[in-house]
């Protein structure tokens, strides 16, 4: 009997019978999406390191508005640096902020080609749907906050002690710009999970709709956390703009669930905790066919005669 090693088969992570990408390949492509997502990022931080001095003199703007913040030449006062590295890491900060912006289109490119061959035809469409609407409502939200930013400083200002010095540290500031347009521009994606909830079916329109006093509730909540001042200016803005969409996004439910017949279904119109109606109205019974008539019960059922035996002529004795 020979011994010897037996030779294995082709396997799943060298190779796919049906032709189709296998798990090695998939870690190969991964690789190569991101180094390409990652060198597109490099570029923006480079080009963003030299736009970093315009994007930080845009964002001092609400700082230079506020009272007594100017010298008497009328030029706004510098912002204060508590360590030697401060200034070159915050524009590091910002330059990489800048690159993720400005190497966007390439990173979500390279993170959609991944994603894209795993989803169907109609997925795909919405997906491009969503992606193009969630980019305008991220600057919109962006905006709103740099307009509260610049009406809440004013407040604060105001509504502090006195005797204080309005010369701010430039990473405390900064930071606080920043997270209140990051902030807000998430908050402006609210609008797309409603409708990804209508489109896949979970909540229809009618549903969403009837959320409307707690949506209302929420909005103004958060609005009074999230803005900087305490007065109605930054809240109401806020919380108008977030109900506003919400109302939008129902409308667009409403439209997705007429041109798929939602609502039409059978029990459509009866809520889950309720009793669907019975159709109690009586249907005429026509009249009955003949019965067959049957043996009485306990007759004896007639026994068949029993069948001639064939004999054969060797039985004969």
């Amino acid at each position: 009997m020979a011994f010897g090693l037996k030779k294995r088969g082709p396997s799943t992570f060298e190779r796919a019978a049906d032709g189709s990408m296998t798990l090695i390949e998939h870690f190969r492509e991964l690789r190569s999406r991101l180094f390409r997502a990652s060198l597109a990022v490099v570029v923006g931080l480079i080009v963003g390191f030299w736009l970093a001095d315009p994007v930080f003199l845009l964002l001092k703007r609400p700082y230079c508005r506020l009272p007594d913040t100017t010298d008497a030449l009328g030029q706004c006062q510098d912002l204060l640096a508590l360590a030697p590295t401060t200034g070159f890491v915050l524009k590091l900060k910002l330059a990489l902020w800048l690159g993720l912006i400005i190497g966007g289109p390439v990173w979500l490119y390279q993170l959609w080609a991944f994603i894209a061959p795993g989803l169907h035809r109609h997925e795909r469409k919405w997906a491009y749907v969503f992606v193009a609407i969630a980019a305008p409502l991220f600057a919109a939200g962006g905006v709103l906050a740099y307009l509260v930013v610049d009406k809440g400083l004013g407040f604060l200002m105001e509504s502090g002690v006195g005797g204080l010095s309005n010369q701010f540290e430039v990473t405390a500031y900064i930071g606080f710009v920043t997270n209140m347009i990051l902030l807000f521009g998430v908050a402006f994606e609210f609008p797309l999970i409603l409708l990804m909830l209508n489109f896949t079916g979970v909540a229809s329109a009618r549903r969403l709709l009837s959320w409307w006093r707690v949506v209302i509730f929420i909005s103004f909540a958060f609005a009074a956390i999230a803005t900087p001042d305490p007065g109605p200016f930054g809240m109401t803005l806020l919380a108008t703009a977030l109900s506003l969409l919400y109302f939008v996004a129902v409308g667009v439910a409403f439209v997705n669930d007429k041109r798929r017949g939602r609502g039409r279904e059978l029990y459509s119109d009866v809520a889950d905790d309720e009793v669907s109606p019975l159709d109690l109205s009586v249907e005429p019974v026509g009249a009955a066919g003949g019965v067959e008539a049957s043996a009485p019960i306990g007759a004896p059922e007639p026994v068949a005669a029993p069948a001639p035996i064939e004999r054969r002529y060797d039985d004969m004795t």
